[in-house]
């Protein structure tokens, strides 16, 4: 029998999230397998991937902040805003040549804090129960409605002036909902010689790091997170004793215990270390939000 983990995967560029899964269900020889948050082919970096009973968690990590290290070509846009659509305009070189750096520097801080972004109409976003992508690959017009995110951090790393485009390597924390390809759009839109993006990488998912992830050939030996790790590192922790455990798993409130929580969502660990499930205040009780189902043996 499988036990119930978390799996940190470096996913590489030319496989789809849907990919990854599949080849996790075949290394672990389980179907009950489910990743927190998508990536883009063309996108390389950490997926978090739930196996068996710790898909439940998945919930709790998709709305997670990220990280994202990318590199934005200026002077040119695309029709899907990153380097896998098609020229739609190229700006003229004298036009590129004419960017200062401070010019890049207001254009980026433009785009930090809290912002009203518009999704790139290649997103996976539904439209009338279908993927906006695969209506514009349709040939159909699409409009998304501008969402509210936040960028805490947008920084240049570094920049390289070339064949006559601008080339920026950047670091962006985000909330979640927000479209690195937006942002580079954005900025060349900003800079009047449009954006496109050249390469992405995720490398933070909440308290899940890309330094403990492991390539896609390695899944036969990975280690995973056990549930309890997991969620430790998602949310706050309240260790329980084995009665309480036992009542949170039948339902049961502790009553009056509502001010032992730390946060609106709870990790609840038994004494023997195992995630009993999250839990949340209801009035002055505590009350099970979510239960791990129980390991046999």
């Amino acid at each position: 029998m499988v036990s119930p983990g978390i799996l940190l995967v470096d996913k590489p560029g030319g496989l789809t999230s849907h990919d990854v899964v599949a080849r996790t269900r075949r290394a672990f020889g389980t179907r009950k397998v489910g990743h927190a948050g998508t990536l883009d082919p063309m996108a390389t970096g950490l997926l978090v991937i739930g196996i068996e009973g710790a898909t439940r968690l998945l919930t709790y990590v998709v709305g997670a902040d990220k990280t994202y290290t990318a590199t934005i070509r200026l002077g040119m846009r695309t029709t899907t805003d990153d380097a896998e659509g098609e020229p739609v305009a190229t700006a003229e070189a004298a036009a590129v040549e004419a960017i200062t750096d401070d010019g890049i520097a207001g254009g980026i801080a433009a785009l930090t804090g809290p912002i009203s972004q518009v999704p790139s109409s290649v997103s996976a976003i539904k439209v009338d129960g279908r993927r906006a992508y695969d209506r514009v690959r349709a040939g159909e017009e699409v409009e998304l409605a501008a969402r509210q995110v936040t960028v805490s951090r947008f920084q240049v790393l570094g920049t390289r002036r070339v064949d006559g485009f601008i080339d920026l390597d950047v670091v962006v924390d985000c909330s979640s909902g927000t479209y690195i390809r937006a942002l580079a759009r954005d900025l060349g839109a900003a800079l009047g010689v449009g954006g496109h993006l050249t390469a992405l990488r995720r490398t933070r998912v909440g308290g899940f790091e890309i330094a403990g992830a492991v390539g896609i050939d390695e899944l036969d030996s990975a280690t995973m997170l056990t549930p309890a790790e997991a969620a430790a590192r998602t949310m706050p922790v309240l260790p329980v004793s084995a009665e309480e455990a036992t009542d949170l798993r039948h339902g049961k409130r502790l009553h009056g215990q509502a001010s032992r929580l730390t946060g609106s969502e709870v990790a609840a660990i038994d004494p023997d270390g195992q995630l009993i499930g999250v839990i949340e205040a209801r009035g002055k009780d505590i009350k099970s939000a979510m239960n791990m189902p129980e390991v046999q043996g």
